[in-house]
């Protein structure tokens, strides 16, 4: 595990080390036309990064999980809630789901119930760019770009997409601790 330092957070260095863990791991399943899952927005982002990366046409569709979040009573309806859009039915299909950052595993649970809303898929790859590793769940990515460790306090936010970035973000400074 890391520190946030900027020379180890630029998003393309992450994208360029994920898009050739993740063409090897396609290769060695046999799998060859998955369908990449972005959540929307940042994974949305990254899948469509790893795409030209990797030079691939695989399908990409956009996950909003708002309506799968176990915290969707206390907070309430997202002002940006889009709609999910999945070009080809999961069934049987192989996905990979893409996300910008992962911490408690909670959008990655609610991602994956919708999922398999839409049908059964054959296996779910998950990928992230970072890994904050302060998991609520027992979710883990299968790759991951780096694995880093915040202050108490602090959360990190990728903006995009074009550049992609990294934004730190101190939930003191701004008072919501």
């Amino acid at each position: 595990m890391m520190s946030l330092t900027p020379e180890l957070l630029q998003p393309s260095v992450l994208l360029d080390r994920l898009a050739t863990a993740l063409k090897s791991r396609m290769a060695e399943q046999g799998i060859e036309e998955p369908l990449l899952v972005g959540i929307y927005t940042g994974g949305y982002w990254v899948a469509e990064a790893l795409r030209k990366r990797m030079q691939v046409n695989w399908p990409l569709g956009g996950l909003d999980t708002s309506f799968y979040r176990d915290d969707f009573s206390e907070k309430g309806l997202n002002p940006g809630v889009k709609s999910s859009n999945l070009p080809l039915a999961t069934k049987d299909r192989h996905l990979i789901l893409v996300d910008d950052v992962l911490m408690s595993g909670r959008t990655i649970r609610a991602a994956m119930n919708e999922l398999f809303d839409y049908g059964r898929p054959a296996s779910i790859t998950l990928v992230t760019l970072l890994d904050l590793q302060r998991r609520e769940l027992p979710i883990q990515p299968d790759l991951c770009g780096q694995a880093i460790d915040l202050a108490t306090g602090q959360r990190i936010k990728l903006s995009g997409p074009d550049p992609l970035e990294f934004n730190l973000i101190n939930l003191k400074e701004e008072g919501q601790a």
